[in-house]
């Protein structure tokens, strides 16, 4: 099947992340890496009160993760965090190629600054040495209308 980026959003029991926040966070790396995925970003979002309360639970942990995966898995991966008694809901979206790129910098750095591609370098560079070729014919000025 073919290999495709997902996003993840959990909201992660708060009582169980405050006492191990790196267990509780490996355990959700860890369910991707056991299907065979691969680990893009993973990092808390936030902390906040719940619009109802789920399982009990009146707060809440969010935690955001990218991650690619096969799609056959992703069945798989969706059963084994509703069995999970850590996460307390589970969203997972399919993640367009175009823009996975960008929304990965964005959750590692906070930032959206994607690296240019080479068409677009080389776009930018010839026309930089076109505005410098007109540049010049005009700075050149022929002999006979200077005398």
């Amino acid at each position: 099947m073919a290999v495709n980026m997902y996003e993840g959003l959990f909201i992660l029991d708060s009582n169980r992340y405050a006492r191990d926040p790196h267990a509780a966070s490996e355990q959700v790396n860890e369910m991707v890496r056991k299907h065979g995925g691969e680990m893009l970003a993973s990092r808390l979002w936030e902390e906040r009160r719940l619009a109802y309360p789920i399982e009990g639970h009146r707060k809440g942990t969010y935690w955001l993760t990218y991650f690619k995966l096969d799609s056959a898995n992703v069945a798989k991966i969706n059963r084994d965090w509703q069995l999970a008694d850590l996460v307390l809901r589970a969203m997972v979206l399919k993640i367009d190629p175009r823009i996975g790129e960008a929304l990965v910098q964005h959750a590692l750095t906070g930032t959206t600054a994607v690296p240019r591609s080479r068409a677009a370098e080389e776009l930018i560079a010839k026309e930089k040495a076109e505005k410098e070729r007109a540049a010049k014919s005009t700075d050149e000025v022929p002999e006979e209308i200077n005398a």
